[in-house]
């Protein structure tokens, strides 16, 4: 016997955590996971970064203004970040519909993250929720999240992520599942110690004064891409908590097309091996259940690729694939006897994550990898051909229409100093 190497002590910490990782966290969270205050009802600014969305913008809008939550203190901020389509002229088309929603437009393509610093500037909201332009939100997503803020150490608190297209085909399906994962097993650690690693900027809400204080670190920023890990570690980072609540629900689009996911899964692979590593400085801060298993999955990703290659040079490869199909079809079970009394529409067939038994070795050993080697991409967008314009070309093609006269005045309320409502911005 040669003795326990690398990869297998991964493997074993990494059972160890999920052994024990779900039972503490469960009666961690019966302390902290429900606990919500309605005495806190602060005035709300829901800040849309959006590139080129086209006419998809008017739902995320129209979802946002249906919220249950009192219309005088709930403001809408979409900034536009040089869109070569006809983005802006939806999104200006919603505002001149409804007083408390302000288009901004920037002449030139700043990222996703510098231009939701530039919405929380013009805002006064005590509270500001981030919604991406691909998603709809519930009606009580917004109230859900507020109710969250308990305690001042709360600084940001993120909701559940569901695919609304699941239905289209195995892929979206396959999806399904991976994100139902994703919030109900894999944060169920993180959130029960209030140190939530990654909150998605699909819905969350932050305390406005936690992101002033941090704008100059984003601002310094260069990479477009992991802007929500990125946010979510600096917040810890400054001695801040996070959470999450199943309870706000939005809505996103998965991709239906392989070559779209894997882009998606590369750009996402980057922001992963990025925020691990700029982790290593403040790890300290997590809770030790919770770094211990932030690593193992870290080493795990590493370790993986290296695996499978062992096991193609071995002759295992076979086995090793029939056990990835045992273990998906496990996972895909434990899915189901989790939703099955959810209407037809919410859930998808047990089996449907089967093709992850495929798609992980091939995505793990191809894109880790190429992710590792392409950390310098300087892409915010996750659509395959829709990189963003250089500053020349989107001065040419992105149209600024005139102020929005309806919503002009109303919009004031939003900001310390005077903004038109439609007002071109360069870097």
């Amino acid at each position: 016997m040669s003795g326990i190497g690398p990869i297998e002590i991964i493997c074993i910490l990494l059972g160890v955590v999920l052994t024990l990782g779900p039972a503490l966290a469960a009666r961690a969270r019966r302390r902290t996971e429900d606990e919500v205050t309605d005495d806190f009802e602060p005035a709300v600014t829901v800040v849309t970064p959006m590139y080129n969305e086209g006419a998809s913008i008017r739902e995320t809008i129209r979802s946002v203004l249906a919220q249950d939550y009192p219309a005088h203190k709930l403001r809408m901020i979409v900034v536009d970040d040089a869109s070569t389509d006809d983005s802006l002229e939806h999104a200006t088309a919603e505002a001149q519909l409804d007083p408390r929603v302000t288009v901004l437009h920037n002449e030139e393509n700043l990222g996703k993250r510098r231009s939701i610093n530039r919405a929380v500037r013009v805002a006064s909201s005590e509270i500001i929720v981030s919604v991406d332009s691909d998603v709809t939100v519930d009606r009580l997503a917004v109230r859900e999240l507020v109710r969250r803020f308990t305690r001042p150490e709360i600084a940001a608190v993120g909701g559940q992520v569901d695919v609304r297209n699941k239905h289209t085909n195995w892929l979206t399906r396959m999806q399904a599942v991976k994100y139902f994962f994703g919030y109900h097993t894999v944060k169920n650690l993180e959130r029960a110690y209030r140190t939530v690693l990654c909150l998605s900027g699909c819905l969350t809400a932050y305390r406005r004064e936690v992101l002033v204080e941090l704008e100059p670190v984003l601002e310094r920023r260069k990479i477009r891409y992991g802007e929500d890990r990125f946010l979510t570690r600096q917040i810890i980072k400054a001695g801040h908590q996070t959470t999450m609540t199943m309870d706000a629900l939005c809505h996103t689009t998965a991709p239906d097309e392989l070559r779209v996911y894997l882009a998606q899964q590369l750009r996402w692979r980057r922001s992963t091996i990025v925020d691990y590593l700029g982790s290593m400085s403040h790890f300290w801060r997590m809770h030790p259940l919770v770094a211990l298993h932030y690593y193992a999955v870290f080493g795990a990703i590493l370790a993986y690729p290296v695996l499978l290659a062992s096991a193609a040079l071995s002759g295992l490869i076979i086995p090793l694939m029939l056990l990835h199909v045992l273990v998906v079809g496990a996972f895909g079970l434990y899915y189901y006897s989790r939703v099955r009394r959810r209407p037809a529409p919410q859930r998808v067939s047990p089996w449907s994550f089967l093709p992850m038994a495929l798609v992980l070795p091939i995505s793990y050993a191809v894109l880790t990898p190429l992710a590792a080697l392409t950390l310098g991409s300087k892409s915010w967008s996750t659509r395959v051909g829709s990189e963003p314009a250089s500053a020349e070309s989107a001065g040419k093609e992105a149209r600024a229409p005139a102020a929005l006269s309806k919503g002009a005045a109303e919009a004031e309320r939003l900001r310390p100093e005077p903004v038109r409502a439609m007002t071109n911005f360069g870097s």
